[in-house]
């Protein structure tokens, strides 16, 4: 096993990486109240609220999840058995899956709304809360399948000094998988990252020119060059366009991360800067989604004068 992976011995490390966490946790928190609050007082919900709420709860279990986790990585204290192990490293895997399928069905589910009313996109947007709720359900089934490998490869780290195993946690580790079974794994994960890639990267580039030929029509309309003030869904489809180009970003430097720590890296420093990298997009989407709630905004702002009067 890489016993050059020790994590615990960097206080710095650990004492950012929790900060990192209890924001993100916090922020999620913050997100999933509002909404249920919005939801108890009557308001009417948004095509969009849905998915951001579910969202925010995967985001919010997830960072909880890989708090827990990281408490085995930074504090050495070998305390977990086999069970402990399969349960956390699969329930944390599964909810990164069902994270990458509400964002990109998120961002169609946008692109929907957005759609004017004679294209043939319009034609879903009543039914499109049925249609994604479905197709979130069928990809994270499938999604579960496929990691299901996790309930027999993750074990308790033996007390045997071995290099065949993978490193996890100080108590957890991956057995080593045969090659045609690794590749079959990689090749369907790979499928599946490509297809809802895909989705995002084709619904966020329709996206885009909706929004830029309803600016040119704005501007020739009124005559000028000035901008026109955004309605509602534009401003909602400008924050889904940053997460969008943030969760892909985050993506592509993860994947370069794992491929040179597989090639090249295998310290203690890589396998942070991953861990941290992968839950950057949970912590940040919150205060994102925030920012577009003009009663948090408000709310936020009042607490903000409270304070400095105080002061």
């Amino acid at each position: 096993m890489n016993k050059n992976i020790i994590l615990h011995t960097d206080s710095n490390i650990r004492n950012t990486f929790f900060s990192v966490m209890g924001i993100g946790i916090s922020g999620n928190s913050f997100l999933l109240l509002f909404h249920i609050l919005k939801f108890i007082r009557g308001h009417r919900p948004r095509l969009t609220d849905l998915p951001i709420c579910l969202l925010s709860l995967i985001h919010l279990l997830m960072l909880l999840v890989m708090a827990f986790i990281a408490t085995d990585i930074f504090i050495y204290w070998r305390g977990w058995d086999d069970i402990i192990c399969k349960f956390l490293v699969y329930l944390h895997r599964i909810l990164r899956g069902f994270s990458l399928c509400t964002t990109s069905l998120l961002s169609v589910l946008q692109a929907i709304i957005l759609s004017p009313r004679i294209s043939r996109l319009a034609k879903f947007k009543h039914k499109s809360p049925c249609y994604i709720s479905c197709a979130i359900l069928m990809l994270s089934v499938l999604y579960m399948l496929i990691s299901s490998h996790l309930l027999v490869s993750i074990i308790a780290t033996p007390n045997l000094t071995t290099n065949d195993f993978v490193y996890v946690t100080q108590s957890c580790s991956i057995l080593p998988l045969s090659y045609h079974m690794q590749s079959m794994l990689s090749t369907l994960l790979a499928i599946r990252e490509v297809f809802l890639i895909s989705l995002m990267v084709l619904s966020t580039w329709y996206m885009v020119a909706l929004l830029y030929r309803h600016r040119k029509q704005a501007q020739h309309l009124q005559g000028t060059s000035l901008s026109p003030k955004a309605s509602p869904e534009q401003k909602a489809t400008q924050i889904i366009l940053m997460l969008m180009s943030f969760f892909v970003l985050m993506t592509i430097f993860d994947s370069i991360i794992s491929c040179s720590r597989t090639m090249v890296l295998s310290d203690s420093t890589s396998y942070y800067i991953q861990i941290f990298v992968v839950h950057m997009y949970a912590t940040v989407s919150p205060f994102v989604f925030m920012s577009s709630e003009k009663h948090i905004v408000n709310f936020l702002r009042s607490m903000c004068d409270k304070c400095l009067s105080l002061h």
